[in-house]
This record gives C-alpha cells, sequence and structure tokens, in this order.
C-alpha cells in the first residue's frame, strides 16, 4: 500500500480586538466554513463568539479593548509585546489571509509589518476607521496595513479608494445579528417579571473605561426613574470584557436589577424592554432591529473630548440618526449626560406609546440604507476574501 498525502485545509488568520468585532469574526467563520464546505482552520485573536466557532485565542481580547489617548498608556509596553507575539505567530503559522477587524491601534501596527514581508499573507482589513467622521488621515494608514477594505457603509468605499486601497461594501453585520428574533415573553417568564412591569434595558458599554464612567451617571438616573415607576425592572446585558465589573457595580442597587450574558439571553432581553438606556455604538442598531426605543448616553475622558471635539466632522454619534440626517435618537453627551436629562429623555419613551412608535417606524428607513433584506453581510464578506485569496494563487502560480 501506498501512504496518500492529504491536504491540509487552509488556515484563515482572524484577529478581533473587542467584543463587537468578535462577533463579526464569529460569523465570518461561519460564513467560511459554510463556503469551503467546512475545509477551512483558523488561528488568531478573538473572544467568546470566535472560541464557539473553534478558534484558540492567541492572547486575552481583554487586553486590546482599550480606548483614549490616555486611557492606553498604563498598557502600552504589554500592547507593544502583543503586537510582536501576534506578528510571530503570523509568520509561524503562515495562513492564506489574516483578516483583521476593527480595533486598527493595534490590528495596523501587526499587518504593517506583516506586509513587508515576502512571501505573505493576503491581508483584509474588515470595518473601515470612520475616516468620514474624524482623523481622515487614517485611510493613509489602512492603504498601508491592508490590501482591500471591507466596508459596513456603502458611502465608505470611496474615502480609501482615494488613497489606492481598494475597498468593498459588504453591509452591516448587525442585520443577521439575530437581534429581531428575541422571545420577550419567555424572558419574562423566565426570570418572574410580570407581563404588564416596566422594563428598562441598560447597556453600560463593553469596554472598562465606558463602564466605569457610564455606570455612576446610569445608576443615578435609574433611581430618579424608580420613582416614577414602583414596578420598574432594569435588565442588564453584559459581555465577557466588563462582566464581572458590571456585576459588582450593580449588585448593590435598590430596585430588580437582573444582569444577563450572551446573546440569547441579551437579545430576548431586547424584546422583554419597554426602552433601553445605552452607550454609543453598535448596540444602538441593535436596539433599533429589536424595535426597541432608546436613548443614547456617553462621556469620555475630559482631555480626549477636548481633542475629539476639535476634529470631529460629523453632527450626530449614533449611526441611525447620521443615516437619516436628523435627531431621530436621543443623544446626551458630555455634559448633557446627566441622570437629570437621561431620566426625562428616557420617561419619555417608558410613559409615551406615540414616542416609542415614531422612533421605531423612523429607524426602520435606515437600517435599510445598511444591507437589511439583502445576502448576510458574513457571506458577502466571506466571498470576497476567498475572492482574493484565489487572486493572490493565481499571481503565484504566475510566476513559477
Amino acid at each position: 500500500m501506498t501512504d496518500v498525502m492529504v491536504e491540509e485545509p487552509p488556515l484563515y488568520y482572524l484577529i478581533a480586538g473587542e467584543p463587537s468585532g468578535d462577533v463579526i469574526g464569529a460569523r465570518l467563520m461561519r460564513a467560511l466554513r459554510q463556503r469551503l464546505g467546512g475545509r477551512v482552520r483558523f488561528a488568531g485573536v478573538g473572544g467568546e463568539q470566535m472560541a464557539v466557532e473553534g478558534l484558540e485565542s492567541l492572547l486575552p481580547i481583554r487586553e486590546l479593548a482599550i480606548m483614549g489617548m490616555v486611557e492606553i498608556l498604563p498598557q502600552i509596553f504589554n500592547l507593544i509585546r502583543r503586537i510582536r507575539e501576534t506578528i510571530a505567530d503570523i509568520e509561524a503559522k503562515a495562513p492564506v489571509a489574516v483578516v483583521t477587524i476593527d480595533s486598527s491601534g493595534f490590528c495596523f501596527r501587526v499587518t504593517e509589518k506583516i506586509k513587508l514581508k515576502s512571501p505573505r499573507p493576503v491581508l483584509v482589513h474588515y470595518v473601515a476607521p470612520m475616516v468620514w467622521a474624524w482623523r481622515a488621515h487614517r485611510a493613509r494608514s489602512a492603504a498601508k496595513a491592508a490590501d482591500h477594505l471591507l466596508t459596513l457603509l456603502p458611502f465608505e468605499p470611496p474615502y480609501f479608494e482615494h488613497v489606492k486601497l481598494p475597498a468593498s461594501y459588504v453591509g452591516h453585520p448587525v442585520i443577521e445579528g439575530g437581534a429581531d428574533h428575541g422571545d420577550g415573553p419567555a424572558f419574562r417568564a423566565r426570570h418572574g417579571i410580570a407581563p404588564d412591569a416596566t422594563v428598562l434595558c441598560m447597556l453600560p458599554g463593553s469596554r472598562k473605561s465606558e463602564v466605569s464612567r457610564l455606570l455612576p451617571v446610569f445608576r443615578e438616573t435609574v433611581e430618579r426613574l424608580r420613582q416614577r415607576h414602583s414596578d420598574l425592572v432594569v435588565v442588564v446585558p453584559t459581555v465577557e470584557t466588563v462582566a464581572n465589573r458590571v456585576a459588582e457595580a450593580i449588585a448593590d442597587w435598590s430596585g430588580r436589577t437582573i444582569l444577563v450574558r450572551g446573546s440569547t439571553e441579551k437579545f430576548d432581553a431586547f424584546a422583554a424592554s419597554t426602552a433601553a438606556l445605552a452607550a454609543s455604538g453598535t448596540v444602538a442598531l441593535e436596539l433599533a432591529m429589536a424595535r426597541v426605543p432608546m436613548v443614547i448616553g456617553y462621556r469620555i475622558w475630559g482631555p480626549t473630548h477636548f481633542v475629539v471635539s476639535r476634529t470631529i466632522k460629523i453632527k450626530y454619534a449614533t449611526l441611525i440618526n447620521l443615516l437619516l440626517d436628523r435627531p431621530m435618537i436621543p443623544e446626551l453627551l458630555q455634559h448633557d449626560c446627566t441622570p437629570e436629562r437621561l431620566a426625562d429623555a428616557v420617561e419619555r419613551l417608558l410613559s409615551d406609546p406615540d414616542a416609542r412608535r415614531l422612533q421605531i417606524e423612523g429607524s426602520r428607513a435606515a437600517l435599510q440604507q445598511i444591507g437589511r433584506d439583502g445576502e448576510a453581510p458574513s457571506l458577502r464578506a466571506a466571498d470576497k476574501v476567498l475572492e482574493l485569496v484565489a487572486a493572490a494563487d493565481r499571481r503565484k502560480e504566475g510566476r513559477s
């Protein structure tokens, strides 16, 4: 008998630096597995969602979920070490492609070095830096770090094609996230919440700095709302990066406060909620998908805000408002993010069915703009990655 050599499936290296990227990465892994009939291997950096898909992360994702110019300084030497470790791991594993997801501060430093190597994998960055909002120079940084960019929003590619970085719009991953499939009655039954009780979904962010700044403000907001709604139940979905910190912070809150983890519980909590109070971010799109009216509150460190406020080029922090070009969703940011103002804005949604309906209906048009009812963004992203790898293989064959 002769031994038959079985070729190993191709290896794709994914890097996600925070929970939202972890979700995108997990969906991309599933899509690649589907397109390749299961013949694919994965390595890289990710969180709990990518772990479910079989990724053994090189390092804990919580080390990378850092935001703000000053917040990053105490972690700078550890981040430099992690960048070097990641580069070495990519070189050792020799994947066919490296897909970095958001977290450009970390990811670009890795792939800039990899791009100088020869031979090297295809380099794809997924989620465009928001150069249309601020720091336009990051378009050139992206061009130095990637061969191709996958964007979530239809208007983004020209910003990068201008600096000769090919870009493809694939749609926003929130569209396929399941946020609109939660089971509210089941969630209420599971947690002993009366069918007619008022439920506020509170989401204080996925980074330690966000939670530290917002939770004290949100706590006072809730106390004010409890004075008006004696039956108020507060549900707090959280993520791996901050779960323990959030649990400790809300342990002594008055009234009924329920901490939940995992996407299924989160989406069921959305479906059970009367309204939401949330940090700015992707979760606002998830809430809109789930038809939950919301108020957005956000604060960043003072000096960081001083710099950002002088360079930012957009009117709104919430993507729904940006797409509609009007303040459909109340945004209370920085000095306006106070318990008094937040409580008044949330109270309107809790007590006025028309206010809830108008926000839900108004958000629908924005969701259509980011791919709702089209092909799953993760499948479109997988197809583009596979196309780029195939093109790179053809070029190699042409040179051999």
